[in-house]
This record gives C-alpha cells, structure tokens and sequence, in this order.
C-alpha cells in the first residue's frame, strides 16, 4: 500500500495548527464532535430526497468508545460518509472545506441548513493526543474505505470492510510523559466533562457505554451493568421558548453555569434577526462576586456558535460599565478563524455587543422604574461600577448611563436618580447641588451645608471616591449643572445679601489682607464666606479639583502632587468675627495666630491633616493662659 504525502505544505502547516493555533488539546473532541455532527447534517438533509441516505431520526448519533488496554478513543457518526475521492480531497488536504462547498451546492431555499465547522481543518487537532489517527468511513451505495496516518509522515487509504453509511475515527493516543498525560482522554469522567463543556447543545445524541452500580435485592453487594447513555442535553435552554421556561429553570441554570449560589436580580432571554442573528440568555446578578474588584477578574459572556462552545469570556460583547453582567451568546453567523477559538470580524463582534448594551440598559430601566427595591439592591453591589463608567473615556458614556446613576440626598434618607432630582426642583434653582465626604453622617456637620439646607435646596451625598470626578465627566444633566457647596461661589444669597456682603469686605479689606497675608502660603485667599449659617470658619476649594478630589488623588502616587485651591472663609455674622475686628484694631500683630488657629480648625473640620500640629497644639494653651 502506497503512501502519500499531505499536499501542498501541509506538513508545516500541521506543525503549526498542531503546536500554535490550538492552545487547549481538549478541544480536539469539540472538533470531532462538531465535524461529526455536520456530517448528520448533510444525511438529516440528504434523507429527504435521496432514498440511498434514507434513515430514521433516532439513527442519527454520535457514539464514543474507549479501548483502555490499546489505548483508543473511537468516535462514530452515522452521518452521510466519505467515498475514496472525498477522504482523499477532506483528509488529504489540510484547510479543504467539505462542509463549505457542501453548503454552497444548495439550493436557496434551504439556506437554513445547519453546517457546523470545516471538516478538514479542526480533525487535524485530533493529532495534539494522538499518535495515530484512523478515519474509516462508507458513503451510501460506495465501497467503505480507511485513511490512516501518523501525521507527518503523510497517510494511507485502503479498502474497508465497514458496513454501515457513516464515519469512525479511532484515534491511538500518544505515551504518557512526565508532564502529559493523554489517558484522562479514556476516562468516563473526563469525557463527559468535554462533552458538557463544548458539545452539550449539538443537536444529535452523543452516547456511551457507561457502568452503572444498582444495589442486589435482599444483599449488601451491588451489580454493575453497562449502559449505553447520551452525555449531552441537545436543546439549550437559550433556544427554547420564553414562556416555556419557568424562573426556577433559569435561575438553576444560572446558578449552575456561573458558580453563584444566589438567584440573579434579572433575566434577560431574547434572540435577534439582521445581519448578524444570534440568542443571548443574559443575567444581571444580585451581589458582586468576591473578586470583582481584583485584578484577575474576568468579564465577558460565553460564546457559542451553533451551539458549539468557543470562548469562555468574550469580553468584547459586554462594556467594562456593564461588567456584572453575566451570560452567553450564541450565533450561527460568527466568523471564526481555522482554530474556531477567534473570531476573524470583530465588525460582527461589535454589532452583537451594540445590541447587548442596549438590551442591558433597557433591563435596568425596567427595574429602576418598575421594581424600584430589587434596582436598589442591585445598585448596592454595582453602582459604583455604573460611575466609574461616566467618568472612564472623558465622559464618552454620559447618554448610556446618566439615567442609571443614583445618590442618596437630603431629600429622603434613600436613594434618587438624577431626574428624580431635577422634577423636585424649584423654578428658580439653577444648580444641582452636592456635598462630598467619608459619609452621610459626616456631611450632615459640614458648615457649608446648614445654609443651603436652610435655603430648601436639595443636596446630593456624594460618599464613594469616584463620585465628584464623575459628576465632572457629566458637566451636567436635564441642561442643569453640577455644583459643590463647597466649591467657588455659591450664589445662593438673595440681592439685599449680596449688597450687604459687599459693604462687609469693603469695610474690612485691611483685616482679610491682613489674614491672607498670615497664611499666603498655604491659601490663596481668605473671605468673607456667603455659605455659612451659624459656624465661624470653613475651607472650600476653588473651580477645578475640589478638597475630596484632592484625598482620592493623594491615594495614587501619580496623583499625590495635585492639590486643590484653598480658600478660608469667615462667617461674618458669627461672633468670632467681631472678635477678629477688635483685635486687628487693638493688638493687629495677634491676627496672625488667630487665623492660623482658624486655618487648622477648618481643616479639621475637612478631615484633612494639620501640617504642623505642635504649633496647633501650643497655639490652643497660650489661648487658654491668656483667657485666665
């Protein structure tokens, strides 16, 4: 029996396909499975007109076997079969696609048919376990033959004597070495694992014989049998009909394929038909997995073409503000490159991930507006995911999720959207208003925010690092901008106030001078302040980084140099400030220690270091000696 050669470079081009392209070995039962269940196909197909490939639904299967002792993995199909021709133009030359030209000979009106893969390209991973490999198969009304080869050595075709229509792949697995171990591909355990893994949708049974342990009647013994068991569900639950399937089934469905033990907050279950068709089953889950803020972890949706299993986080489909979101996709129109794990067009990749980022804002609105507790509870584990979004990208994001975002205010001790917000605006306000801190409670004691309280004005609590930067990438919302109680002027005074206020710094411009000039190098100005009901002194930051921005940057070594404007401002109407004018007209040399006393005070009251808290420390006994 002769021997041939692969054709045309085929041997490098195994070399590569064997240790390059395919990263993971066990995926050579994908392919063989995928390969087998295209040959199906083809005869499911054939059986309607041609009665040489006629058969009965029930005999369309794919069977595994093991010889553990001869160390052979063997997979049948009973699908449409090779004659001597296409053995020799499928196996002997590497990249032929059967199933392509299979496909293109059809006629219109049956575009439908579902081929999966290219038979010719994924068999040949079959070579990264086997050390042989022997495909014997019988097309309809044609004499059987057997392709054998070795790999690199090129193959042989000979006559077989198998009987029935279809195809047997007996693969020899290769030695064990001391970092391989090719016999886990014998085992029961091992196989059903794979074939859960990448084949469990095909639509044909995959079958094993199996050993199976019954207890004997009346004994302690038991009995073992062999029983012939299909490994694979065939009908995905994404393919089903919607109202088919009940919410226990798909929360049990997500439980089990994305290892969380709680149900998910919702479900979103639909399929789409354009240029790009595909089913997606998606979930929005009720707690933040532990690792995921870290590092390591890993968005993305499962992938699925025609049901076969490609990529475990096709992190492309979902945007890294929508990274929660968990779930698969599957397609029958995805390119995938010879290895079938990459896809060729992201053009493809990117119109299914458009489609995903509408569907999952859509699901989120439903709930913030429908079913306002279970949005909440959702918003706890994600919100700050939904902000770090407005701001990554400058802002590019604003229209997909400004309508998500949520803070707690002054409004209610709960949660309100920002158009919540903007309906419970006065005519007259002009700003939406926030106020930033460690927490709630702590915002509540900033002197900044009596006055405006007082005013009627609703006060948004901003209390995660990444909320003031963004509201910054925002600029603004309903054509309403943001502004900081504690940042530039906070026009909130009436105009008898103004004018009262400007007669007031006129009045005292020496003393302002005099109290700038004692903490120049630490402030750029100190005020009479507009913003203050009852409490003496506050420090505030001018347009730009605010004094929060400047704690979340000094936490990033990048950003430790960025420092906000500092701005003392005095109340005029407290008495500490007739106090001050006193002083400067009595003993003016003393204003100097007073406003660095104030200085350090407001800073205190900032939640900001003192820079030199002995000076403080000393400055507050000489007052209490004095005050004897």
């Amino acid at each position: 029996m002769a021997k041939k050669q692969f054709k045309t470079e085929s041997k490098r081009l195994l070399d590569l396909m064997i240790n390059s392209i395919y990263t993971n070995r066990e995926i050579f039962l994908r392919e063989l499975i995928s390969n087998a269940s295209d040959a199906l196909d083809k005869r499911h197909y054939l059986s309607i007109t041609d009665d040489n490939y006629r058969v009965a639904t029930g005999e369309l299967k794919i069977e595994i076997k093991t010889d553990k002792a001869n160390r052979l993995f063997i997979l049948t199909d009973s699908g449409i079969g090779m004659n001597k021709e296409a053995l020799e133009s499928n196996l002997g030359t590497i990249a032929k696609s059967g199933s392509l030209e299979f496909k293109q000979n059809l006629e219109e009106n049956v575009s439908d048919v579902d081929i999966i893969g290219q038979f010719g390209v994924g068999f040949y991973s079959a070579f990264m376990v086997a050390k042989e490999i022997s495909v014997e198969s019988k097309a309809a009304g044609e004499q059987a033959y057997k392709w054998v080869s070795t790999g690199d050595d090129g193959y042989t075709i000979s006559e077989s004597d198998k009987e029935n229509i279809g195809t047997t792949i007996t693969l020899t697995l290769k030695d064990n070495t001391e970092s391989d171990n090719y016999d886990e591909f014998l085992e029961e355990y091992q196989i059903r694992t794979l074939v859960t893994k990448y084949s469990d949708y095909v639509r044909y049974p995959i079958n094993m014989d199996v050993e199976k342990s019954e207890p004997i009647e009346d004994s302690e013994e038991v009995s073992t049998k062999i029983v012939n068991e299909t490994l694979n569900s065939m009908i995905p639950l994404w393919k089903r009909n919607k109202k088919d399937i009940t919410d226990e089934e798909y929360n049990d469905f997500y439980k089990s394929k994305f290892s969380d033990y709680t149900d998910p907050i919702k479900t979103v279950h639909y399929s789409l038909e354009g240029n790009v068709s595909y089913n997606a089953l998606l979930y929005i889950p009720s707690k933040a997995p532990y690792n995921y803020f870290n590092s390591d972890y890993q968005q993305g949706l499962k992938l699925y073409c025609k049901g076969v299993f490609i990529m475990d986080n096709a992190k492309d489909l979902v945007p890294s503000y929508f990274r929660f979101t968990k779930g698969l996709v599957d397609s029958d129109d995805l390119s995938l490159n010879i290895s079938r794990e990459i896809l060729q067009q992201d053009r493809q990749l990117k119109q299914i991930a458009k489609s995903i980022e509408k569907k999952i804002k859509a699901a989120l609105v439903d709930l913030l507006n429908n079913d306002r507790p279970k949005y909440e509870e959702f918003y706890d584990a994600f919100g700050a995911q939904l902000k770090y979004g407005l701001y990554e990208d400058f802002g590019a994001h604003t229209e997909v999720l400004k309508d998500l975002v949520m803070f707690k205010s002054s409004f209610e001790d709960k949660y309100t959207s920002l158009n919540e917000y903007v309906l419970r605006m006065s005519d007259e306000q002009e700003f939406i208003y926030y106020a930033s801190g460690e927490s709630i409670a702590k915002i509540n004691l900033l002197p900044q925010i009596e006055k405006i309280k007082d005013k009627g004005y609703e006060v948004l609590y901003f209390t995660d690092n990444v909320d003031e930067f963004s509201i910054m990438a925002m600029q603004q919302f309903a054509d309403k901008k943001f502004k900081s109680i504690a940042q530039g002027e906070l026009d909130v005074d009436t105009d008898e106030e103004k004018v009262e206020k400007e007669k007031i710094v006129e009045e005292n411009k020496s003393l302002l001078e005099k109290m700038s000039e004692s903490i120049k190098d630490t402030v750029s100005s100190v005020k009479i302040s507009s913003r203050l009901k009852t409490h003496p002194v506050c420090l505030v930051s001018d347009d730009g980084i605010s004094l929060e921005m400047e704690k979340v940057l000094a936490q990033n070594p990048e950003g430790s140099d960025v420092k906000a404007t500092r701005i003392l401002e005095i109340n005029p109407d407290h008495e500490i400030f007739a106090f001050l004018k006193q002083t400067y007209e009595t003993n003016p040399e003393q204003i100097q220690d007073y406003t660095k006393l104030l200085y350090s005070q407001a800073l205190l009251i900032e939640g900001l270091s003192i820079e030199n808290p002995v000076e403080y420390a000393n400055q507050i006994c000489n007052l209490m000696i004095k005050s004897k």
